[in-house]
């Protein structure tokens, strides 16, 4: 059972943790995201990103090849809010563990604004046989405040200290970042009632096998130092097609009992026609 729990719990993990990174410069040269000019965001793949209609299919594996979960993400654009849109993700457990431990978890966070922040994050974990737990945030960026709560808990009310994503939104403005050589780039990140800066640096440039076929891709590390909303015990690495659509194609993470590879299996996005159009559901 704590085997079977301790694989599912790392499931969505791969989307969402960005950990402690061990193989960048001693000193790097820092640059920080905020909503200036200056910011180290591309617009062009902010655009690609966020066009409204993108859909993301991943298959998540444990050590060996085993067949684990699917994750299902999209992003689309926000109906009742201009400028605003809807990052969503489905994590579905798969195979003989299910019986044991099943998941279905669901995951929207609403983010606007020229840098895509985040304003509402609604959690809701179906795991286990009847156990369900909902959590909503919600982030006002012009006071830097915001309302978590959990269930039908009281609410508890946060300062944000500054601009800030969270585990969610930072994993997807990471793809629109201006990367080079010897750089982090700083994520401010709101998780575990603070912010934290969460440093992401691209380790090298390689043609990778692809959804796509051979591609040249870039393959970051993110790191931070908080535990979020899942436990975490080594590094993620991900990779991202080196052009204007940055489409993460392949997430490694460790665990305790070995690691995790998501590979993406299904993409559609209108605004990447560069890309080989393949079914994301």
């Amino acid at each position: 059972m704590l085997f079977s729990l301790g694989i599912r719990r790392s499931l969505l993990a791969l989307m969402l943790s960005l950990l402690w990174l061990h193989s960048v410069s001693a000193e790097p040269i820092l640059k920080m995201i905020a909503e200036t000019p200056h910011s180290p965001v591309d617009s062009a793949i902010l655009a690609k990103v966020f066009s409204g209609a993108e859909s993301l299919h991943y298959t998540v594996s444990w050590s060996g090849g085993v067949k684990i979960g699917d994750i299902y993400m999209d992003i689309q654009a926000e109906k009742t809010k201009p400028e605003a849109y809807t990052i969503s993700a489905k994590v579905k457990d798969y195979g003989p563990l299910k019986l044991f431990y099943p998941v279905d978890d669901t995951f929207r966070c609403f983010v606007s604004g020229p840098m895509k922040l985040p304003y509402r994050y609604e959690v809701h974990q179906k795991e286990g046989f009847g156990r369900n737990t909902t959590r909503l945030t919600l982030y006002d960026q012009q006071t830097r405040t915001g309302i978590y709560q959990k269930n039908q808990e009281p609410q508890l009310q946060f300062d944000l200290e500054g601009p800030a994503y969270n585990e969610f939104a930072s994993f997807i403005i990471s793809r629109a970042l201006s990367f080079s050589e010897d750089e982090e780039i700083v994520i401010p990140t709101f998780a575990d009632e603070q912010r934290h800066e969460v440093r992401v640096a691209l380790i090298q440039r390689e043609k990778r096998k692809t959804l796509f076929g051979q591609k040249e891709t870039l393959k970051i590390q993110p790191k931070m130092d908080f535990k979020g909303l899942y436990d975490k015990s080594g590094d993620t690495i991900l990779w991202l097609t080196d052009d204007k659509c940055r489409v993460p194609v392949e997430i490694h993470s460790k665990i305790v009992v070995g690691s995790l590879v998501a590979e993406l299996v299904g993409y559609t996005n209108p605004a990447c026609k560069e890309l080989e159009h393949r079914p994301a559901h």
